[in-house]
Order: C-alpha cells, then sequence, then structure tokens
C-alpha cells in the first residue's frame, strides 16, 4: 500500500481496529492476541482493548481452551472483515 492510499484508508477508518479485523479474516484460524499485535504493530495492551470492544459489538469471539485465550471472528465480524479488505484494496 503506498503512503497516499495509506493516508486516505486511515481517513475513513482507525488503522488497528481495521487491520485486526483483516488479519483475522485472512488465514480464517482463531489467533492469539499477541500474534494479532504483532500483525498489526501495535501493542499486546492496545490489541486486547481493541477486541474487548470488538467482542462487545458481537464482531469477535474469545475462546478459551485451557489457559490459552484464542480470538476468532462472528459471522457478522467476518462480513465486515470482508468489506474493509475491499474497500483498503480498492484505496
Amino acid at each position: 500500500m503506498s503512503k497516499k492510499q495509506k493516508d486516505i484508508f486511515e481517513v475513513f477508518f482507525r488503522r488497528k481496529p481495521a487491520m485486526i479485523l483483516v488479519a483475522l479474516n485472512k488465514d480464517m484460524r482463531s489467533k492469539y492476541g499477541s500474534v494479532l499485535a504483532k500483525e498489526v504493530d501495535c501493542t499486546y495492551s492496545h490489541a486486547v482493548k481493541i477486541l474487548q470492544e470488538m467482542e462487545k459489538a458481537k464482531l469477535v469471539l474469545f475462546e478459551k481452551q485451557g489457559r490459552i485465550k484464542t480470538i476468532k471472528l462472528t459471522e457478522t465480524g467476518q462480513r465486515i472483515a470482508e468489506h474493509i479488505g475491499k474497500i483498503k484494496d480498492m484505496l
């Protein structure tokens, strides 16, 4: 993505939350918060804060497997992520 495309994308969307949704949608597997934070270049605590807001909006689900917590898109979250990805590609 060129700088100009990146700048216009950020006019419409907050970069980190939008990219978290796109990253979750990329390979459709549940991911760890730390992996997502690295993929979108933000701190783990910031990623968790964003993900908690997304959980309240029913865009993501936290799945606990023992001590491990993974994040997965809901159906609504997946549809939104697909649209954000398409818009990003158009810009």
